[in-house]
């Protein structure tokens, strides 16, 4: 499935089938496609699967993703509970959607769990946000980047709940209450013929699926398969790619999540052209992602100012505010950034930006400079262009006017 495009199933803008992935994208490059699960990896380089039949292999590539982490908190094997990931977990929520189930409680205030909130709300359902974080979006961008998020998530009917973890879910056969460690508790209302009246959502990451792999001792971190940057395990013939691999951050070379598509897909390429007899390696995980909030494109790479001061850098910020075309255009809309230096060696760290037009297209400008370790002094030399439709006037531009700032913090 597209995951990422399952809170829009959900909303009714797309059709469920338009998230399935065809079996095609493999057939057809003269791939077998078996429809069976891997009971065991075998140390003879043999995979027995469940239905008995061995397979042999000479080089085993395993991409097995990951699944919704649920906490094991008390009450979490109640009805009306669930993660988001899989197509039964889409279905899932249509079923209590159509059964008018009125009331959701979504945990986890990340891309996912922002958007699934917003296509609750949208079909008419009283939902609120929790995490533990004391802002939007807590991974992607900083907590002055996501003021206005959580006026217009109040605006689109989702409450937003900070500070806040769940410890216990409550209730009979189905979850009736949602406590959380500030001493907060969300009740869903009291049904007279004991129907369901509440669902919560677990949004709040992923674990990685480890097959049963017998007579090897392969190396698994907390975040899956260790590899290298060839995406060998320890185990030789052996690769992981994707969610199930744990790698290290491209910036700083320590141990980061990645668990996005976006990095899966170079991961794999980078395997492909490998074993076709090519030497590549991959750098690592930069992160870049972008989400939407109501009439907001958000969008972030790199570090944060919080996680780069965690990971040991001492940082400066600069901060640029421009519009999305001339501001003498009639349909001009505000965009604001901010950029996270490294004050020791200048590279350029981390940026995010807020616009109310999409931004991936500079985020992913933003990435590659981070990729090549660009300063912050070659980016106030970026050569840009401009035009009314498309940009501020041609005197100003937001990542130019972001790096001097950082520059005029530095200097002085």
């Amino acid at each position: 499935m597209i995951y990422c495009a399952l809170p829009y199933a959900i909303e009714g803008l797309i059709e469920n089938e338009k998230t399935f992935k065809s079996d095609s994208l493999v057939t057809d490059a003269g791939v077998d496609l078996i429809r069976d699960k891997v009971a065991k990896i075998k140390s003879d380089k043999t995979l027995e699967l469940e239905n008995g039949e061995p397979i042999s292999f000479k080089k085993l590539i395993i991409a097995t993703g990951t699944i919704p982490f649920i906490p094991p908190i008390p009450g979490s094997e109640l009805g009306g509970v669930s993660g988001f990931k899989t197509e039964d977990d889409l279905l899932w929520i249509q079923e209590k959607i159509s059964n008018e189930v009125n009331d959701a409680v979504v945990v986890g205030a990340g891309a996912i769990g922002i958007e699934l909130s917003q296509a609750l709300a949208f079909k008419g359902m009283n939902v609120h946000l929790v995490d533990m974080a004391d802002s939007l979006l807590p991974n992607m961008i900083d907590k002055e980047m996501a003021l206005e998020l959580q006026y217009e998530m109040s605006n689109k009917g989702v409450n937003f709940v900070p500070n806040s973890r769940v410890i216990e879910l409550k209730g009979d056969k189905f979850v009736e209450e949602v406590v959380m460690d500030s001493g907060k508790v969300i009740k869903f209302p009291k049904s007279k013929d004991g129907k369901q009246t509440g669902i919560i959502v677990f949004a709040v990451g992923t674990k990685p699926v480890i097959p049963t792999i017998e007579g090897m001792d392969i190396e698994i971190g907390k975040d899956g398969f260790i590899i290298n940057g060839k995406m060998e395990t320890n185990v030789e013939d052996i690769f992981a790619v994707g969610d199930c691999a744990q790698f290290h951050s491209g910036i700083d070379g320590k141990v980061l999540s990645g668990k996005l598509a976006t990095n899966a897909v170079p991961m794999a390429k980078i395997l492909g052209f490998n074993l076709l007899g090519q030497n590549r390696e991959y750098r690592g995980f930069y992160n870049g992602a972008a989400t939407k909030v109501g009439k907001y494109y958000i969008g972030g790479t790199g570090f944060s100012e919080k996680t780069a001061i965690q990971r040991g850098f001492e940082v400066v910020c600069g901060y640029s505010e421009v519009t999305t075309k001339f501001p003498i255009m009639p349909t001009k809309k505000k965009k604001k950034m901010k950029l996270i230096v490294d004050k020791n060696t200048h590279r350029v760290l981390g940026a995010q930006i807020v616009s109310g037009e999409p931004v991936v297209g500079r985020v992913d400008l933003l990435t590659y400079s981070i990729q090549k370790e660009s300063t912050v002094e070659e980016l106030t030399e970026l050569s840009y262009a401009s035009q009314p439709h498309q940009s501020f006037y041609p005197a100003a531009n937001l990542v130019v006017l972001a790096s001097e700032d950082v520059l005029k913090k530095i200097n002085n």
